[in-house]
Parts: structure tokens; sequence; C-alpha cells
């Protein structure tokens, strides 16, 4: 039975987070790609698991937690799609102090914004599922 509810949480946790950040770059940039779907999910199931395991910290300090997740799963999607494959789904080269086009520190704050509802929606899921 847990792992069931385990799954469950997986399975909603992950399509929050896809669907969202899916949504977030059409509203911003018009179009978005399948791998970052993927990685909003990837991202979500991480800073929620992250918050469940450092709840009791201050919301700074889970936010610069989340920000180095989604700077890093940026990076390394980025390489591989975007260096790899040759997608070119994003290209921050233009950006100062970019890293290798992939990431760039005005995404990271960015990045670290965007977790502060990220986490409070994480709460609120895990809130919901464990009722």
């Amino acid at each position: 039975m847990i792992l069931l509810k385990s799954v469950k949480e997986f399975i909603v946790i992950f399509g929050v987070g896809a669907l969202i950040y899916s949504l977030i770059e059409v509203i911003t940039r018009g179009y978005t790609h399948w791998t970052m779907t993927l990685t909003g999910g990837i991202v979500f199931v991480l800073i929620y698991l992250v918050n469940m395991k450092i709840s009791s910290n201050s919301l700074i300090l889970r936010c610069a937690v989340g920000c180095a997740i989604i700077t890093s799963m940026e990076f390394i999607v980025g390489c591989i799609v975007n260096r790899g494959l040759h997608l070119n789904v994003w290209d921050y080269s233009q950006e100062k102090f970019n890293v290798l086009g992939q990431i760039c520190p005005l995404f990271s704050i960015l990045w670290f914004l965007l977790c502060i509802p990220a986490t409070m929606l994480a709460f609120g899921i895990r809130k919901k599922l464990r009722a």
C-alpha cells in the first residue's frame, strides 16, 4: 500500500512539475520543447523531496537549494540536448557570465525566485496527498 501511495505521489509531483514548467515556457517564450517538459517534472520531484527533507530550514535556504537543483539540471540537460544532440532548445551565450551558453546568473536568480511558489506548492501537494 505504501509503495502505491509513493508511486501515486511521484506521478502527481512529476506531472505538476512537467505541466507548470511547460506552461511557464509557453507563456514567456511562446513555445516549449518536450525535453523541458521532462526536465520540469524531474526538477519538481527533486525540489519536492529536498523540501520534505529540510522542511524545518528557512525558506531562503530551501530556495537556494532549489535554485542549485534547477541550475544543475539545466546545465546537465543543456549539455546533452543542446551541445550533444544539437537540438538548440536554448542558448544563453549572449548573457553575461554564462557557462557554455547553458546556464547564467540571471536565470539562476529567476530559478531562486521561482522556488518560492514551488516550495509552497510542494507542501500543499504533500498535505493533500498525505491527508
